[in-house]
């Protein structure tokens, strides 16, 4: 016999697997178009990931159209961007909104409580064993039920969402694993109960990574070092994190940790495909950008209101080419970002150019939120930054 709770979903419009923010979001966006949902996740409510925590103001507005407003009590604001290395600094205001600092279990508390006052059906602790794809072919959608079991119980689905992240079950079953680009890294998070320093995220640049300082409450803010270099990632490197950092060593010096460290890869992928027959892929289990553009769950919000539009029109296709079209803007500024990362000189350069003529470090956050055209950015302000990466890009 069935459990209650699989009972009440034995056939279900859409069965979803992955109840990460991705997959809650894709529950959120059916459920307001009337779609049938259930949501089968391996883990218990309320997952937390080693995350920036960071909310621009255009991923405050997709998350505004799934029903969730927040405000300044779910976390903290913050008003822009600043890089920084040793030497050099230079910021930007977002050119509209504000963002927020929220903590990842906080998040995903929002999300799963929206999604059942939706009515999205959750199965938490569970496991999904898909249909054997050689008998029940992907391709070609029929519109009639297929089956799988969920903690060793059918239950039937006419559409099917991989949302599990970069290590997909769904997508190696689904045969979508084929990638045209794939870069990956390393990230570690800690919180220290501190005020924020400044009203911006800051980014603090050194040889083999990155720092991002996010003010999460008025006392507490989100600390993550990211790395390609495996060489970083013992245990006794992990501990000192800080050491490439002098200035935020300093600030934060004698600080409590509030929070034990946890760690997580982040990956820039693009897939040949994300969609095939009645299956869809959705958040990094669709590919991803490297966590340097923090817009990984904005992605994954607007992924999530294109496919449940795609699914209300009874075809993957336009979310194929809304994919494309969502992807595209953040892999090409990741690639800016990680060309930095990858040549440390070129960074230092970089900063003391941007730091000479910060119009164009605007230009480029404008840019990041889809405010202006990146190409016409590139062509306007370019030539000037050259010059002064070139002028005035050597360190003294």
């Amino acid at each position: 016999m069935l459990n209650k709770d699989i009972a009440d979903s034995a056939a279900t419009e859409v069965l979803i697997v992955g109840g990460g923010p991705a997959g809650l979001a894709a529950a959120i966006a059916l459920r307001q178009r009337g779609i049938d949902c259930t949501v089968v996740e391996a883990r218990s409510a309320f997952i937390d990931k080693a995350c920036g925590e960071g909310l621009m103001p255009d991923s405050r507005e997709t998350l505004a159209q799934l029903g969730i407003s927040l405000t300044d009590a779910d976390g903290h604001p913050f008003h822009g961007i600043r890089f920084a290395n040793s030497v050099d600094h230079v910021d930007a205001h977002f050119p509209r909104g504000t963002g927020i600092g929220v903590r990842r279990p906080h998040l995903h508390a929002l999300l799963t409580a929206r999604a059942q006052q939706a009515g999205a059906l959750i199965l938490w602790n569970s496991r999904v064993q898909l249909p054997d794809a050689a008998s029940e072919p992907i391709i070609s959608p029929s519109g009639t039920y297929r089956s799988a079991l969920v903690n060793g119980q059918p239950i039937r689905f006419r559409w099917l969402i991989g949302a599990d992240g970069q290590s997909s079950t769904v997508r190696r079953w689904a045969g979508l694993d084929r990638a045209r680009m794939r870069s990956v890294r390393f990230g570690f998070r800690t919180h220290y109960r501190v005020a924020p320093g400044s009203e911006f995220v800051e980014v603090h640049w050194a040889r083999g990574g990155q720092l991002y300082i996010t003010p999460v409450a008025p006392d507490c803010v989100c600390v993550v070092y990211i790395t390609r270099d495996p060489h970083r990632i013992s245990k006794d490197a992990r501990a000192n994190l800080l050491a490439a950092f002098p200035e935020v060593a300093a600030r934060f010096a004698g600080i409590e940790i509030v929070s034990q460290q946890r760690g997580a890869v982040t990956a820039s992928c693009k897939l040949r495909s994300v969609a095939t027959g009645y299956v869809a892929l959705l958040g990094d289990a669709s590919g991803s950008a490297d966590a340097i553009t923090g817009e990984g769950l904005a992605i994954s919000f607007r992924q999530a209101l294109a496919l449940a539009d795609s699914i209300h029109s009874g075809s993957l296709e336009p979310y194929r080419r809304a994919h494309r079209q969502i992807g595209k803007l953040p892999l090409a500024m990741g690639e800016l970002m990680l060309t930095l990362d990858r040549w440390p000189a070129l960074q230092v350069r970089a900063i003391r150019a941007l730091a000479s003529t910060p119009i164009f470090f605007e230009d480029l956050l404008h840019a990041h939120m889809g405010e202006k055209n990146l190409a016409s950015v590139l062509l306007r302000r370019g030539p000037r930054f050259g010059w002064s990466l070139l002028t005035k890009g050597a360190p003294a």
